[in-house]
């Protein structure tokens, strides 16, 4: 190896080091990875920790970003108004024919109330404390009834509004509502596929279910009155982004005074209500924007060295084809998930993946969206799946192994369309292109 490589290699080990040696030590992911670009920047680059105040006004400082804890807001402002409540009566009244029809129905409340959120953790909890009481009364097992619960959180990530494409799209620098629009017919394909996942559960473990509650066809169309106070709310926030009307911050405040709304008519707005989803919104949005500016640091701090660019030309270099390729990025991403938390691994990869998917000629807003499909698998695989912690907290009693092991039946409907995307692009790509 030459005098250069080699040197590049030390100091790549030498920042990589610094972060392996604070996260071993306890040290929060986002302070482990600024410690190891401040090596970089004080050693390789001579620049002093001053570059650290002034990148972060640059990046945090950011318009887009403020749509995060607006929908955040949006979201537990819902969940306080009684609204999760009534998506569930309402789907389960509409689909409750179906093999499995409440699980079904929660997988349905769960993809609506996400779209109004846009967070993972926010919907399983939420419906963790509001419908897994609900079904287990009724005689649902838990195996069913928690893996439907936890599985229906990870459509928040993909169905906009997403926190997480948010975050991508404020790092790459691509348009919020083009991701958006990308995201939403693979997340209602993919709530299709957990909704088939527990008709078979159903009709291969009928003992998991109870006998079906028979409702009258007045009733039943009492379902759609009941979920349309949450429709009307993301049809407005989506439709006013989609048509260009609004940006997704504006469209976000929108929706918060919406929720706040809904909350007045509904009897449950309060000033103890508005303050714990204030609340909700910081804390979501202070574990988010250091992450960003701190990876933005570290990305810095390697296409300055040229790491970056030295792997990208590796990567690109291998005789595996640039599917090949990218199924390796995809098993890297799976093998972290278990180690990681999402959002982290999103992130710190960006800045070694986008030079690799530039040279391959991957669609950047199709790969958002495919890495947020193979990061929901990291939100409900142990041992730092959100989803499983999210759901333990608010329901104790069962343990990280149950409900990581109620999720795994539900894994192949992810694999499959990552299979689907990855064939048919178009899926991700056709809706972005024929709105804008």
């Amino acid at each position: 190896m030459s005098e250069a490589g080699m040197s590049l290699g030390v100091q790549a080990l030498i920042i990589f080091g610094t972060m392996l040696l604070f996260l071993l030590l306890g040290a929060e992911i986002f302070a482990a990875i600024g410690l190891g670009a401040l090596v970089g920047l004080m050693l390789f680059i001579n620049q002093g920790p001053d570059h650290f105040a002034r990148s972060m006004w640059n990046w945090v400082n950011s318009f887009t970003l403020t749509a995060v804890p607006l929908f955040i807001f949006m979201g537990a402002m819902l969940a306080h108004s009684g609204v999760i409540r009534l998506l569930f009566r309402g789907a389960d009244k509409i689909i409750n024919f179906l093999p499995g029809g409440m699980a079904a129905s929660s997988l349905v409340a769960s993809g609506i109330f996400g779209a109004i959120s846009g967070s993972s953790i926010a919907s399983v909890a939420a419906f963790g404390t509001s419908v897994l009481p609900e079904m287990e009364r009724l005689g649902y097992k838990p195996s069913i009834a928690i893996g439907s619960v936890v599985m229906g959180g990870t459509l928040s990530v993909l169905i906009p509004p997403s926190v997480i494409l948010i975050a991508y799209g404020a790092y790459m620098g691509l348009s919020i509502p083009r991701l958006f629009a990308a995201g939403l017919i693979p997340g209602i394909i993919l709530m299709l596929l957990y909704i088939i996942t527990v008709v078979i559960i159903a009709k291969v473990r009928p003992d998991l279910c109870p006998p079906k509650i028979k409702y009258s066809i007045k009733e039943k169309l009492g379902g759609f009155i009941d979920i349309a106070p949450a429709l009307f709310i993301l049809t407005v926030t989506l439709g006013s982004i989609f048509a260009g009307i609004m940006t997704p911050t504006e469209a976000a405040a929108l929706g918060g005074f919406l929720s706040m709304l809904l909350a007045l008519v509904s009897r449950t707005l309060n000033l103890t209500n508005v303050k714990e989803s204030a609340l909700t919104a910081v804390k979501v949005a202070a574990m988010l924007m250091p992450l960003i500016f701190i990876v933005k640091i570290m990305g810095y701090v390697f296409n300055y060295l040229g790491t970056t660019e030295a792997l990208a030309a590796f990567m690109a270099g291998l005789p595996l084809g640039k599917y090949g390729i990218l199924f390796v990025i995809f098993f890297i991403y799976i093998l972290l998930g278990f180690i990681m938390e999402g959002i982290s691994i999103m992130m710190l990869s960006l800045a070694f993946v986008a030079p690799i998917l530039t040279m391959l000629g991957f669609n950047f807003i199709w790969f958002g969206v495919i890495m947020v499909v193979v990061n929901e698998l990291g939100l409900v695989t142990p041992p730092f799946g959100l989803n499983l912690f999210a759901l333990h907290a608010v329901v104790p009693k069962y343990s990280i192994f149950t409900i990581a092991w109620a999720a795994v039946p539900f894994y192949p409907a992810v694999l499959i369309l990552l299979t689907l995307l990855v064939a048919f692009p178009k899926i991700v790509l056709w809706l972005p292109y024929l709105l804008f």
